[in-house]
């Protein structure tokens, strides 16, 4: 009896069923060991999260890719596999902490954001990642296909797309409208093939290389525009902004000329 007397957990299992001491312990360390439990699954878990969602997000943009007229032929032709990057923006180099796993992570915090000035935001999002997740195409050595996502203000909110541009990063392989709020029948028919399909082939830079793309009024006059839409002037405007906002030095810009170096 000494014995269970200076044991307080033997003097606590002692205690009759019906106390409400014994109960409510017990109930605390029931719930402690279950959130112990939760806590430790979601731990061990995250990274399979993670890798699950990039596996995802490449497997949506391989079909995304597959969509646009000719890029199913070059996927075939090189093996139908695209590599995934995450670059950092400002210098357009492959990031050295920041993976596809950990990317949402990275951009959940505000110090990864960088505020545009009024003059340079084109697109009008107000801020820029410090971070973006691309994928390119390789043959051998080189890389014949590179694939942006960007993102721009429309007509009616925000357009999500992704550009694909060709080996000699000026070249317009097509384009992939993922996401937009533009106005069915007018704006809306940036979503449509027909639309889509005057932008393979359009050059990006003069031979100064300027950044020169825009959307026409109606049909596109010359190798750097693409058609117009009828009644949506301010959507293919948004369309025209984010593209040069997204290829210009504040972008992908960087990227580019790494790429067009050898360098990436």
């Amino acid at each position: 009896m000494a014995d269970t007397d200076r044991n307080p957990w033997r003097r606590f299992l002692a205690l009759p069923n019906e106390s409400r001491t014994k109960t409510l312990a017990m109930a605390f360390m029931v719930s402690a060991v279950c959130a112990l439990m939760v806590s430790g699954a979601t731990v061990l878990l995250r990274p399979i999260q993670a890798a699950n969602r990039a596996a995802e997000e490449q497997a949506r943009i391989e079909s995304l890719v597959r969509s646009v007229p000719g890029m199913a032929d070059l996927l075939e032709q090189s093996g139908g596999s695209l590599s995934t990057v995450v670059i950092a923006l400002e210098d357009g180099r492959a990031a050295e902490v920041v993976t596809a796993a950990t990317l949402d992570a990275t951009l959940a915090d505000t110090q990864n954001w960088t505020t545009l000035e009024q003059g340079a935001d084109l697109a009008g999002l107000g801020q820029r990642p410090d971070y973006a997740q691309i994928f390119l195409l390789r043959q051998g050595e080189a890389i014949s296909l590179v694939l942006l996502p960007m993102t721009g203000q429309g007509y009616g909110g925000r357009i999500d797309a992704i550009l694909a541009i060709e080996g000699d990063m000026n070249t317009v392989a097509g384009i992939a409208i993922t996401q937009h709020s533009e106005t069915p029948g007018l704006g809306g028919r940036i979503e449509d093939p027909s639309w889509q399909a005057s932008f393979p082939g359009t050059q990006l830079h003069d031979d100064a290389g300027n950044l020169r793309f825009a959307t026409a009024r109606g049909e596109a006059l010359g190798i750097h525009q693409v058609d117009g839409i009828t009644g949506a002037t301010r959507t293919t405007r948004g369309i025209s902004n984010m593209v040069n906002f997204w290829l210009g030095p504040d972008g992908y810009g960087p990227l580019l000329r790494a790429i067009e170096r050898g360098e990436f």
